[in-house]
């Protein structure tokens, strides 16, 4: 309260707020199928704690999620369920890959994999290495935050 007994009044526009309880608030779908899932699994432990940028609460329904973490090589058997998956999640709704199969294929240049996500569903951020450091996929979710704080909330609704 103000001296003169008026409270205070903040002025903003209503974007930063939806933008703000957005980037603060990601619910991830961990899509892990091999290794960069353990690094995914690190980063959501106390050593890392994503909790401190408002990723801690894991979901395994997408009906719950806005983040689809995909971690790990996916098949041509698998495209199907991801797209049902991520096509399941409300908008709006994010895509993270991590590590080199799931960005590009990584080295398994076969008739089975892949050759990035990107292929099956649109992707926003990509986290490079075989497999990303904890540390990376922290960077990762950061630029993701990045990203959503600079969309218009209407263009979204």
């Amino acid at each position: 309260m103000a001296k003169d007994g008026l409270a205070d009044i903040v002025t903003t526009k209503l974007d930063h707020i939806i933008n703000w309880a957005r980037t603060n608030s990601l619910w991830p779908y961990p899509f892990g199928t091999s290794c960069c899932g353990i690094e995914m699994m690190a980063t959501l432990s106390a050593d890392y704690d994503m909790a401190r940028f408002g990723a801690e609460v894991v979901r395994f329904s997408p009906r719950q999620s806005d983040v689809m973490l995909i971690a790990g090589t996916i098949t041509n058997k698998m495209a199907p369920v991801l797209k049902s998956i991520h096509e399941q999640m409300a908008d709006p709704k994010w895509v993270i890959a991590m590590g080199a199969c799931s960005s590009s294929g990584g080295i398994f240049d076969t008739y089975s994999v892949a050759q990035g996500v990107d292929e099956i569903i649109p992707v926003d951020v990509y986290i490079p290495g075989c497999p990303p450091t904890p540390e990376g996929v922290i960077h990762g979710v950061m630029r993701l935050q990045d990203k959503i704080k600079s969309n218009k909330a209407g263009d979204i609704l």
